[in-house]
């Protein structure tokens, strides 16, 4: 079976997370979405809050699993019988960031590839950290996120992230 893992933080998932899903998923017969559970970080969404709207957001492709992890990667694609590490990259910044991950993975675990997909251009600028942001100052964000993201932010915003429906 051809497992892979997308692992990130999903704060909140974008569409251009989505994006990188819809072009990997065909490739393999699993893939899972792993969202890291990380103590130290404080995110906006709590853990659960991330899987629903993961879950919600990958339901048009069937091979995709929503899992949680903390530690390390490279341990839970041990324990997950995962040798393929799916990463997005915007532009050459993500990339060099990137690759520093991928090299420190491969040296812990040297059965384990990086395969950087890049994000279609529309969605080169887009991240969670800017999508949150921009909710935070009242701007519409819904072009950017799904729906139920949209009304999440909307809510964690008190009101201020407008939504177009």
């Amino acid at each position: 079976m051809r497992k892979a893992v997308y692992p990130g933080t999903f704060d909140p998932i974008t569409l251009g997370h989505v994006d990188v899903i819809a072009q990997v998923a065909p490739l393999f017969d699993e893939l899972v979405v792993a969202v890291l559970h990380n103590p130290s970080k404080r995110p906006w969404f709590d853990l659960d809050e991330r899987l629903d709207m993961i879950r919600e957001a990958v339901l048009p492709y069937p091979h995709v699993r929503v899992d949680a992890f903390s530690g390390l990667l490279v341990d839970y694609c041990r324990s997950s019988g995962i040798l393929c590490v799916v990463r997005g990259v915007r532009n050459h910044v993500d990339l060099q960031n990137e690759m520093a991950m991928a090299q420190m993975n491969r040296a812990l675990c040297e059965d384990l590839v990086t395969l950087f997909v890049p994000t279609s251009p529309e969605w080169s600028f887009v991240s969670s950290s800017l999508v949150k942001d921009v909710a935070m100052h009242g701007g519409d964000v819904s072009r950017f996120v799904t729906p139920r993201v949209a009304d999440a932010l909307a809510e964690r915003t008190g009101g201020l992230a407008k939504r177009h429906v």
